[in-house]
């Protein structure tokens, strides 16, 4: 009888634990959605926090949440892969739309030339591409929405479910991160004379604005030192 006693006050405390912490989430993933969208982050901001606390609390009042660290690093991937995701994909598909040419053309008079100074005027050959007038932007666009940001999105979304190749994917899609962080500047430097002239904040906000890309320094010393065992398969 006292076993199972306790197997009820186990399985009472687990329900009451993914409760706590499915109501923390609905707060911070409403917030992920606005602020992944770039534009309505100033709203999304404060749900998240408020997300945020309701794990805290859940946490110090002795249920079993999600790790903050998994949680912050979680859901920062998903912010970052999605702005890049939602960004690229609009100046490779609806560049010519009213919206990309007011937000994405907007940004790029503010922070980077190359979505400003010639913006849909890029050739490739006969064909009118449009977009950004770099031709290596296009590729880091074509390249990074498949290979990079789209699967970084799916392995944080593992990770925040505590699944193994979640954390196992996110290191993959890290490294991968490092190497796109490294390329991308150079490709910035490479096209600076276009890229950095005749806007509101030229290099330093960039610099400011490259805070999003740093999360596989952020992400990756944590990954590869913790406890595996906290994952599930």
């Amino acid at each position: 009888m006292a076993s199972a006693t306790g197997f009820g006050v186990y399985d009472a405390h687990q329900d009451d634990s993914k409760q706590a912490q499915w109501r923390a989430d609905k707060w911070m993933i409403a917030g992920t959605l606005l602020m992944g969208t770039g534009v309505l982050g100033i709203f999304g901001l404060p749900l998240f926090f408020y997300g945020l606390n309701l794990q805290i609390q859940a946490g110090k009042a002795g249920l079993s949440v999600r790790p903050l660290i998994v949680t912050l690093i979680g859901y920062l991937v998903i912010i970052d892969s999605s702005l890049n995701s939602l960004g690229w994909a609009m100046d490779l598909f609806a560049n010519h739309s009213l919206i990309n040419r007011v937000l994405t053309a907007g940004w790029g008079a503010v922070f980077d030339g190359g979505y400003f100074w010639h913006y849909n005027e890029l050739m490739v050959g006969p064909y009118a591409v449009g977009g950004a007038g770099a031709p290596g932007e296009k590729g880091w666009e074509i390249s990074l929405i498949l290979a990079c940001f789209c699967p970084r999105l799916a392995a944080a979304i593992g990770l925040l479910q505590m699944k193994r190749w979640g954390q196992q994917w996110l290191i993959v899609t890290c490294w991968m991160g490092l190497i796109v962080w490294i390329g991308y500047n150079l490709n910035m430097t490479f096209y600076a004379d276009v890229r950095y002239a005749n806007i509101t904040f030229p290099v330093w906000g960039w610099w400011v604005y490259d805070i999003f890309y740093i999360t596989p320094f952020l992400s990756l010393p944590y990954l590869h030192t913790v406890n595996r065992e906290i994952f599930s398969d």
